[in-house]
């Protein structure tokens, strides 16, 4: 137990040191927020690029990996949306927020490094395989029943499908992870080899997306907290941590994953709540609160949880 608390301790510990920057002064946030943006314009999607142009396969089907997942995000999806709107009696659109915060996992912020550093390469090339889809399915899934609970709640028939999709899917083009993850599969197909100067320079930058995306995630901390919906934020993080990763953890044993593709989506499900479910609620105007109280909460437990479900993995 105490080798698996060694492995997921540094991670929480680059959050703290980034919060601890800002919150002693030594930076301001507005330098994490530059940070944040090397991390998810550069070096995360150089480190994708490089993770899927260099993967060995094995001839493996992604879908399987995808119904584990996603099978995993269903089900924690529909029981936040179910609390908040039948147990808390909350509108539909506090309903899809608490689904989407329940559910959508800080993949790219913690889950990269955390698995990259757990379970390896081959853990690397699972999660890549996930994030190439990931993004625009939960921000698709998210909009749409966040625009339909609008639009219920105002009286106001839904926008055209069409225009949604197309809405959504010209701003995932511009998106540097999908023109990263897409720029290494093209690479990988055509089998073309980097030169080891690019590749060196693709390497240390990469390297760097880990232990900056960690420290800028905990300069941003300064901007959430918890405030108000403390019952249902604890319902909310319970599921991001237990239910999410538990759900995954079954699927893989019943779609039979390979231990390492198992434990890269058991360990990146159980990672906090994502940014995506604030700018979610920043986007539509509702939900700040339970947004960023279940983002608090989860980043604060996550060391335990993380550790707990390693440990469930490592038995």
């Amino acid at each position: 137990m105490s080798a698996i608390i060694f492995d997921v301790l540094p991670i929480f510990l680059l959050i703290l040191i980034g919060w601890l920057i800002v919150r002693v002064g030594v930076l301001t946030a507005s330098v994490g927020d530059a940070l944040s943006e090397f991390v998810f314009k550069i070096a995360v999607p150089l480190l994708l690029f490089r993770t899927i142009a260099e993967a060995d396969f094995h001839g493996a089907s992604p879908f399987r990996l995808w119904g584990v997942y996603f099978s995993g995000v269903a089900v924690t999806w529909t029981a936040g949306h179910f609390v908040a709107t039948r147990f808390f009696g909350r509108d539909e659109r506090i309903g899809v927020l608490a689904g989407v915060s329940s559910a959508f996992a800080n993949n790219i912020f913690i889950g990269l490094p955390l698995v990259e550093r757990t379970v390896g390469s081959e853990g690397l090339v699972a999660l890549s395989i996930l994030l190439a889809v990931h993004l625009p399915i939960m921000m698709v899934a998210g909009t749409i029943m966040m625009e339909h609970a609008e639009r219920k709640i105002s009286g106001k028939s839904d926008r055209s499908m069409t225009l949604v999709l197309k809405q959504i899917g010209l701003n995932l083009l511009h998106n540097p992870l999908v023109i990263g993850i897409a720029a290494g599969a093209a690479f990988h197909v055509s089998g073309l080899t980097m030169p080891s100067t690019i590749s060196t320079v693709v390497g240390q930058i990469a390297g760097t997306a880990g232990p900056a995306a960690l420290i800028s995630l905990g300069m941003a901390l300064q901007k959430y907290g918890v405030s108000g919906n403390v019952g249902i934020a604890s319902m909310t993080s319970a599921f991001k941590l237990l239910l999410l990763p538990g759900c995954v953890w079954a699927a893989s044993h019943l779609f039979g994953l390979s231990n390492e593709w198992a434990a890269a989506l058991v360990l990146t499900s159980s990672v906090p709540t994502g940014v995506n479910a604030w700018l979610i609620a920043n986007r539509f105007g509702v939900g700040h609160s339970l947004a960023a109280s279940t983002i608090t909460v989860t980043t604060a437990l996550g060391a335990i949880t993380v550790s707990f479900w390693a440990y469930i993995l490592g038995a």
